[in-house]
């Protein structure tokens, strides 16, 4: 060992702190005292401190037996040199930020085409078809996708010999790396064009406009993704087309309302038809329906109807109608109509008010239906 320095004060961390403080300490100062960033004398030797240090402390094992019988629990068994490689993917990271990864450059999946698809109330309720048009990449139908001009055929690029990389070789204070990167002559390719195609210019791929036909499943609503595998833009390399995803917006309907796989419609009935009651006609999703409206229904009540709501769509069966009622009071009323309501109020006579000892058991619709039936 070249120096008899405390590791954790080397570090600059407490004896208890845990691997993640001990690491982010290690990548600061070797960020600080490598000597390529670092000129000044004795950056060199304070670097392989903070080296040794770490090789040590991120070592389970190194560490306990180093916090158990110090610089001598250690030496002779770690091998390294003042250059250890425990940290060497840290040291790396910290300059590079992250691992090499070598440029892949064989079948790669088309990108994803994602669309807004508007639909009525009644399409999403029940499902249907729907035309869409598209404008996406396609293999070229002259050259089949391989960007030479029919009769010829890509040759292996000279530059890179066809594997689409190029190696280099550089001199570091750990040794020699070797940085790989795309050919610059192929993009990668492994292969050039000597002659394009002169329909996609080379390309291997071009736009056009195509028409699909999407089926809608029942009960979607609005934000739903419909997604259709393969209908996306072409692949490359050979690699499979991306999908379509399109984006449900389902526009609001004059009468129907949603909630869940409930369908709901305000029916509006007048004083009148709310205390002696009424056959009504009240539209459905599956079309009108004669309704027997109960005498003395109440503003706000809510008629359901069963299994008249939207499909289920993860399940069978469907929802439900609601119908809530709303009775309306008029705000302007005939000479006779007047005459008649102020007969019926004298009939009625007045309503008590809460906490007098009136008697409560009876609405007020309950009463002028009677009035009516007298």
């Amino acid at each position: 060992m070249t120096t008899q320095r405390d590791y954790y004060e080397v570090l600059g961390v407490p004896r208890g702190a845990d691997p993640e403080q001990i690491k982010k300490a290690f990548r600061r100062l070797a960020m600080q005292y490598h000597p390529d960033r670092n000129g000044e004398p004795g950056a060199e030797q304070r670097f392989k401190e903070i080296n040794q240090a770490y090789e040590v402390l991120s070592d389970p094992e190194k560490r306990a037996a180093y916090d158990r019988f110090g610089h001598a629990g250690v030496e002779g068994g770690g091998g390294f040199d003042g250059f250890g490689f425990a940290g060497f993917g840290d040291i790396f990271e910290a300059f590079f930020g992250g691992a090499a990864a070598r440029q892949r450059h064989g079948a790669q999946r088309g990108s994803d085409i994602r669309i807004q698809l508007k639909l009525t109330f009644e399409e999403a309720a029940f499902g249907c078809e729907k035309e869409v048009e598209l404008t996406r990449t396609e293999p070229c139908t002259v050259c089949g996708g391989n960007g030479a001009q029919p009769g010829t055929r890509p040759e292996v690029c000279p530059q890179c010999r066809g594997t689409g990389e190029v190696r280099r070789v550089k001199q570091s204070i750990f040794g020699q790396f070797v940085n790989v990167t795309a050919c610059d002559r192929c993009g990668g390719e492994g292969a050039v064009v000597a002659h394009p195609c002169q329909t996609c210019r080379g390309s291997g791929a071009e736009r056009k406009t195509v028409v699909k036909r999407l089926t809608v499943p029942a009960g979607v609503t609005s934000g739903t993704q419909v997604r259709v595998t393969g209908e996306g833009n072409a692949g490359g390399h050979g690699g499979p087309a991306g999908s379509l995803y399109a984006t449900i917006k389902v526009q609001p309907h004059p009468v129907f309302r949603r909630e869940d796989d409930d369908v709901v419609v305000d029916l509006y009935l007048n004083v009148a038809q709310a205390v002696l009651g009424e056959e009504v006609e009240v539209p459905t999703l599956d079309g009108s329906v004669r309704l027997q409206v109960p005498p003395g229904v109440q503003h706000g009540h809510v008629i359901m109807l069963r299994g008249k709501g939207i499909p289920r769509l993860r399940g069978s069966g469907r929802g439900d109608q609601l119908l809530r009622v709303h009775v309306a009071i008029p705000a302007a009323l005939t000479t006779e109509q007047r005459r008649l309501f102020e007969e019926l109020r004298t009939s009625l006579g007045r309503v008590e008010a809460p906490g007098n000892g009136a008697r409560h058991d009876r609405g007020f619709f309950d009463r002028i239906r009677d009035a009516f039936a007298q």
